[in-house]
């Protein structure tokens, strides 16, 4: 696996988007209609440099190939102008609830060389929440 670095995101792919309808929902991961009203979700919320705080989180030890093992789980709550969307991510370090977290732009959440599945057929990189210290 790599090594986790800072935020650095310059296109799309490494930029963590919740996604906004008209009615101001939020939602993420994004969907084209609006899990809450129905509308046609077309703005796009940038969370990449946002904090969050730490709903809940549980830590497995039976994870699948390729993920590492213990594999700490959060759900953080983004606040943006207002509104709030939650996300669910893996961790970096140990956390409680509460804390504040910032996300983190991982290149391969897993280890494509242990995968079931083609390393070509995939997309490795994403997010993890570290704690704000």
């Amino acid at each position: 696996m790599t090594a986790e670095t800072p935020n650095t995101a310059s296109t799309d792919r490494e930029r963590l988007l919740a996604h906004r309808c008209p009615n101001d929902h939020l939602t993420y991961p994004g969907h084209t209609v609006c899990p809450t009203c129905g509308r046609e979700q077309t703005e796009t919320v940038d969370l990449t440099d946002r904090t969050a705080t730490v709903v809940t989180w549980t830590e497995s030890i039976a994870t699948p190939s390729g993920v590492r093992a213990p594999n700490t789980m959060a759900i953080v709550e983004f606040t943006a102008e207002g509104n709030t969307v939650s996300v669910l991510g893996q961790m970096t370090d140990d956390v409680a609830i509460g804390d504040t977290v910032q996300p983190v732009f991982i290149e391969e959440l897993r280890d494509p060389d242990v995968s079931l599945r083609a390393k070509e057929s995939q997309s490795w990189a994403g997010y993890r929440f570290e704690p704000v210290r």
